[in-house]
């Protein structure tokens, strides 16, 4: 697992978008028009530059996988995660969507525990590359760090078949909301 700097956002992205294009959660938040490609790599951007800041970034040893981990009880508001709000939503939400949006995340938050934990944000494989065993590696790497750490993993889903798959990896299933999908809240 190599440690991304900020020079690897255009392959973060890349792969974030594409691993990530017809996933249920991320359309609900991006507006969805004519630009919408361009806005699901918005909110890419602006989740890779969170990270940087309040957790770490993670590329799989031959970068076609990567790992966005948050700690939560870290993050702060600084000017330049209040920029980072607003290119979201001029960018990626579309300022019609905010009360949408911010209803959605103010729902989440009432469900996730407050706790010190890592909080794996986004997961992704570049899509020609799935199935071959590298995001696995990536996961088992993400839980040894948190093992050292002394810190549980949350993450949601809005993905059936990945809760199998996080199953596989001793998550459970702690939670869940229902909007026009339903998002299923994980731990370990």
């Amino acid at each position: 697992m190599i440690k991304a700097v900020a020079t690897d956002k255009d392959l973060i992205v890349e792969i974030l978008s594409g691993s990530f294009n017809d996933n249920p959660s991320v359309n609900y938040i991006i507006r969805q028009d004519s630009k919408r490609l361009k806005r699901i790599a918005a909110l890419m951007d602006y989740s890779f530059e969170m990270c940087l800041m309040f957790g770490k970034v993670w590329l799989s040893d031959n970068r076609k996988a990567c790992a966005l981990t948050l700690y939560p009880q870290d993050k702060r508001i600084t000017l330049k995660a209040i920029w980072l709000d607003v290119k979201l939503i001029l960018h990626a939400i579309g300022v019609r969507r905010i009360k949408t949006v911010l209803h959605r995340e103010a729902r989440i938050k009432e469900k996730q525990l407050k706790q010190p934990m890592i909080y794996l944000w986004f997961i992704g494989v570049d899509p020609a590359e799935q199935h071959k065993g590298t995001g696995s590696g990536l996961l088992n790497e993400v839980i040894n760090l948190a093992d050292e750490k002394g810190l549980p993993v949350f993450l949601e889903t809005s993905v059936l078949q990945n809760l199998l798959w996080y199953k596989h990896f001793g998550f459970t299933i702690y939670d869940q909301l229902e909007f026009t999908y339903t998002l299923y809240f994980l731990k370990k």
